[in-house]
């Protein structure tokens, strides 16, 4: 059965400015400012009350159609914390034998894996434009994916992982790698 109308808010967080323009969503907090754009959905996006929600409405739609408010709702939400608190992927070295040894160079961009399985080839990860890696402070063997974009911090992690994967071997047997540890909101 079809929804007469179907609406989903989010408040506008303080320090938060938004825009919103033919359903491109820009946000400027204090850590910069996130676009993101949802053309490709048959929803109507405007800000209300001021500019201090925003709605997304949708008219007659299906149940799984309604669904797709909520994911918008989600990923507004998610810009809204990127640029206020940032996101963090913590990811482990993990070996049994030969220690793996990082590098970052290019002042964060750029990470390089070195001795993987005692390997000699040098393993180079280009992280996406927007995340930066670095070697943890604190924990031996920790390396730090941060960045104001959810998407871009995860997708980054997950290259470093994908980069130093043991293939043709028995991997309850060989678990050497980079794990992703936690994830979440950057603590300040």
């Amino acid at each position: 059965m079809k929804t007469l109308l179907t609406e989903e808010t989010v408040k506008v967080p303080k320090g938060c400015k938004i825009t919103v323009k033919s359903k491109i969503v820009e946000v400027t907090g204090k850590h910069g400012s996130l676009k993101r754009d949802f053309k490709h959905l048959p929803i109507e996006l405007f800000l209300a009350n001021g500019g201090k929600k925003v709605v997304a409405r949708m008219y007659f739609a299906k149940s799984k159609q309604c669904s797709m408010l909520n994911t918008v709702c989600s990923h507004i939400s998610n810009l809204f914390e990127g640029v206020t608190k940032k996101f963090e992927y913590k990811m482990r070295l993990v070996y049994a034998h030969f220690p793996i040894n990082i590098n970052i160079i290019n002042g964060g961009k750029t990470i390089e894996i070195r001795n993987f399985l005692g390997e000699k080839v040098v393993r180079t990860v280009h992280m996406l434009p927007g995340a930066l890696v670095e070697k943890s402070a604190s924990t031996k063997d920790e390396v730090l994916v941060t960045s104001t974009d959810i998407d871009l911090a995860g997708r980054s992690a997950a290259l470093i992982h994908q980069s130093c994967l043991c293939k043709k071997k028995d991997i309850r047997k060989f678990l050497d790698g980079i794990y992703v540890s936690s994830h979440g909101v950057k603590e300040d």
